[in-house]
């Protein structure tokens, strides 16, 4: 895959590059998603986006339930068998 277009550029400062913010939108890469890096044997560099994964409890919104929970009291007592 080689190509004289050049879509966008950046400079490095330090050890850190920014990615373009139309390359960004186009590949829709977000906060949380990581970049691979892969450096290919004629010199060019193939980057790999993996996304963010989204935790089981991404959606969750908090306990919306009849009776009224105590963190303080209830956290430790939750799940113990008390002998």
């Amino acid at each position: 895959m080689s190509s004289d277009r050049i879509d966008a550029e950046s400079k490095v400062s330090g050890n850190q590059a920014n990615i373009p913010a139309r390359i960004r939108r186009e590949l829709g890469i977000d906060d949380g998603d990581q970049l691979r890096w892969h450096l290919e044997d004629d010199g060019s560099i193939r980057v790999h986006v993996v996304r963010q994964q989204t935790g089981t409890f991404a959606d969750f919104d908090g306990y919306d339930g009849e009776e009224p929970t105590d963190v303080t009291s209830d956290h430790d007592a939750w799940g113990v068998d008390v002998e």
